[in-house]
């Protein structure tokens, strides 16, 4: 009797251990695919800032004027990156996350890579949109997975700490870039292996991209996709499908601001749009100067 009481306690405690060990490996693994994402959006920001710092150069080879550069610099990234996260967000909810993530990260990265790459102004703005496309690819798969990662208790804190990479991403592409471009300023051409003869612009756009693949790749190989949570069901235990039409009424019910908040919003000096995952500029300051008192009485008489 005392031989298979003692046999009937081992598995219990082996159990015990098991259960109170799972969660800690599954917390620790959570917190490691949010910094893994938080270190991708610290490279796109690097990766989308960095053009920033080489106006001039870029100008002076490519023989683009300053409407050219700001188009390069706003339409071509800010544009798509804000409507392609529509269509990338429905792709998240059908497929596997991890994956939509790793491929767009390395999108991102090969067009960094090829804005170096650029001859003229088409080449250098279709890198870009390219730039905008995958960085779209980011936010949406990745807050889908964080909500089915972490309870309601823990989400808010995983958000912060992926969206602190915004703010580093945004810091460092200046402190990195201003360094690399200082290493290379004295040089006119650098051999770079696979690549040929580039000039400094050039080489600081692949420096920046190339890591980005190696990210990508182990996205690719250490995240899996979590089980899919808070899904509704229907009678045959099958998740609803709700349509983008469904979605936009939703969004219309929630929150319906004013048609006079809406216009002086607009014509403000320098209003912003917000987008699901990052934001669009418009400076509309000779214009405000004009219509802003004329939307503010129509508001009053309103």
């Amino acid at each position: 009797m005392m031989q298979t009481e003692t046999r009937s306690d081992v598995p219990n405690t082996e159990a015990e251990h098991a259960h109170t060990s799972t969660p800690a490996q599954s917390g620790l693994y959570s917190w490691y695919v949010v910094l893994l994402c938080m270190v991708a959006y610290i490279f796109s920001f690097i990766d989308r800032q960095i053009l920033a710092l080489m106006i001039e150069p870029i100008k002076a080879d490519l023989h683009i004027s300053d409407t050219q550069f700001s188009l390069l610099h706003g339409l071509a990234f800010s544009l798509f990156y804000a409507f392609m996260g529509l269509p990338l967000a429905y792709l998240a909810d059908r497929f596997s996350r991890p994956k939509l993530i790793a491929i767009g990260v390395v999108f991102w990265s090969v067009a960094t890579v090829a804005c170096g790459l650029s001859k003229n102004f088409i080449h250098l703005f279709l890198s870009r949109v390219g730039v905008g496309v995958g960085e779209a690819a980011l936010s949406p798969a990745a807050y889908s997975m964080f909500s089915d990662m972490f309870s309601k208790e823990k989400l808010c804190r995983a958000v912060a700490v992926y969206s602190i990479g915004s703010f580093v991403g945004g810091g460092i592409a200046f402190l990195v870039g201003g360094y690399i471009i200082g290493l290379l300023k004295d040089m006119t051409l650098i051999s770079v292996p696979v690549f040929g003869m580039l000039k400094p612009w050039q080489l600081a756009f692949v420096i920046v991209g190339l890591p980005g693949v190696l990210i990508g790749l182990l996205v690719l190989l250490t995240v899996k996709d979590p089980k899919r949570k808070g899904q509704k069901l229907d009678a045959n235990g099958q998740a609803v499908k709700v349509s983008f039409k469904d979605t936009l009424c939703s969004c219309a019910n929630t929150a319906k601001p004013s048609l006079a908040i809406i216009w002086v919003s607009l014509f403000m000096p320098w209003p912003c749009i917000a987008s699901s995952a990052g934001h669009l500029r418009f400076t509309f300051a000779n214009l405000a100067s004009r219509l802003r008192k004329q939307v503010i009485c129509w508001a009053r008489s309103c």
